[in-house]
């Protein structure tokens, strides 16, 4: 068995094209002993537009732009990168993979090429899933700076690299070999045949996004049943809480036991209740809370207070 690490730069990305200037990767056998590692320099048959999705803040690649229109364009070298990728004794790897699988789908039709059939891994899932942490993605940069590989950034090779280290470390941390690494993380390879991509996945992200997808059905039920029994208030004039309107922070609305209740006690006194932050005279919301909703009540100079304050008003 062996292993390819590999990373892709582009000169351009648009929805229909890659231009891919660099495939870079690193060979390895199943102990991670480097067996090969090159940039592989590709023309990419137009200009450089190395810009963000805004097209702001241009990456630089550590190479004179010169010297990709020397190298062969990518039906030159389609062979050598389908001999590594779809070797059938060889698991294929990239960090953040499923934007290169893109790029290589991309220029196979480009050039009218065949599309590349593989089955691959995606580093940055493996390391959430070997954290069990899939809050927040993890760069290739804070993972080497964890794990103490060095590299340079856009150098598609050393990315390669890094992602090898990478997965050698986890896999070291299990005291296992790659294939049991997989099995323990409850991982399956994501795949690419006739352009359609199947994206990885780990036993732990589904249940972290069915956990996460439980939430928001139990927030959005708890949300129709507030503003149901919003709808049924009547507004009581004369009240000591007349002429002042309330609009709750997300987190208080969504504890449908204090909130429904405290909505009684406005009203009961005099108070309305609106469901927009701007309508509201008084907003009510946790200590430290930063929501976008309370960022605007405190941009609009509503009367803010904790949700102990208006209890006490409430009960005073």
């Amino acid at each position: 068995m062996k292993l390819l690490f590999f990373d892709i730069e582009c000169a351009g990305v648009h929805k229909t094209y890659a231009k891919i200037c660099v495939f870079g990767y690193v060979l390895c056998d199943e102990k991670f002993n480097i067996l090969e590692k090159e940039d592989i320099l590709i023309n990419p048959r137009g200009k450089f537009e190395l810009t963000d999705r805004k097209g702001e803040k241009g990456i630089v690649l550590p190479y004179e732009y010169a010297e990709f229109k020397k190298q062969p364009a990518f039906p030159k070298v389609y062979s050598r990168i389908k001999e590594l990728i779809e070797d059938e004794d060889t698991r294929v790897l990239g960090h953040a993979v499923l934007n290169d699988v893109k790029y290589l789908n991309l220029e196979c039709k480009r050039f009218r090429l065949p599309a590349l059939k593989y089955s691959f891994a995606d580093s940055q899932l493996l390391f959430m899933s070997f954290k069990n942490d899939f809050s927040h993605q993890y760069g290739l940069e804070h993972i080497a700076e964890e794990l103490g590989v060095e590299f340079t950034p856009h150098r598609a090779v050393d990315d390669a690299y890094a992602t090898m280290r990478i997965t050698e470390a986890m896999c070291r941390a299990h005291n296992c070999g790659y294939d049991e690494l997989i099995r323990l993380l409850n991982f399956s390879n994501g795949k690419t045949e006739n352009y359609f991509v199947t994206r990885p996945q780990s036993g732990g992200f589904k249940k972290y996004k069915s956990d996460k997808r439980a939430v928001k059905e139990a927030r959005s039920r708890a949300r129709v049943k507030f503003y149901n029994n919003l709808t049924r208030k009547r507004y009581k004039k004369g009240g000591r809480l007349d002429g002042k309107t309330f609009n709750f922070s997300r987190a208080v609305e969504d504890n449908i036991e204090t909130s429904v209740a405290l909505v009684d006690k406005i009203y009961a006194q005099g108070g309305k209740y609106t469901q927009h932050v701007e309508e509201c005279t008084v907003y009510v919301c946790p200590e430290n809370d930063a929501t976008d909703r309370t960022k605007k009540a405190l941009k609009a100079n509503k009367s803010v207070i904790s949700l102990e304050e208006l209890t006490e008003l409430l009960n005073d």
